[in-house]
């Protein structure tokens, strides 16, 4: 028996799976909410978050909820252009660019975030919130922000070189 599953250029990561309960007459309803991060390891990252009765199927829909959600990232080299922090809710990270070699320096959910981006180099610091959800779209907000020194010339009409000095 073979599946026809095409295959996706995409890795795919589970963060965490949530457990929820809800009393009723008859006893206790489980259901179960994935958060998965999805990337190509080349720039291109997004979460999702699935809900369902059963673990698998919540991961296939937060998958599919990831592709929908996803965010193309600057890079240089192996680390990225300048420092960014990204909100969410209470969650705020701080990414740092580091020399080659650092390797990916961050907590859990946005150590999946990263790795799945393609970044090899990187410190990051996060504060307030612990919550994975919060932690790992905190994390995508600030690469979204990041900017090549080709971007902003272009945008603004110059060279690089002119920008740099």
């Amino acid at each position: 028996m073979q599946r026809n599953e095409q295959v996706s250029e995409f890795k795919e990561k589970l963060v965490s799976v949530n457990r929820v309960t809800k009393v009723v007459k008859g006893g206790r309803n489980f259901r179960f909410a994935a958060l998965v991060v999805i990337g190509d390891e080349n720039g291109r990252v997004g979460c999702g978050l699935g809900k369902a009765t059963e673990i698998p199927e919540a991961i296939r829909k937060a998958v599919e909820d990831a592709k929908k959600h996803l965010v193309t990232v600057a890079r240089v080299n192996t680390t990225i252009p300048h420092e960014a922090t990204g909100y969410f809710g209470t969650g705020k990270v701080v990414l740092l660019p580091a020399p080659e070699g650092t390797g990916v320096i961050a907590g859990g959910p946005a150590r999946a975030v990263l790795e799945l981006c393609g970044i090899k180099d990187i410190r990051t610091k996060s504060y307030g919130t612990n919550n994975p959800i919060n932690m790992v779209k905190a994390t995508i907000a600030g690469l979204a922000q990041l900017r090549t020194a080709e971007d902003v010339a272009k945008l603004r009409g110059k060279t690089v070189e002119e920008l740099l000095g």
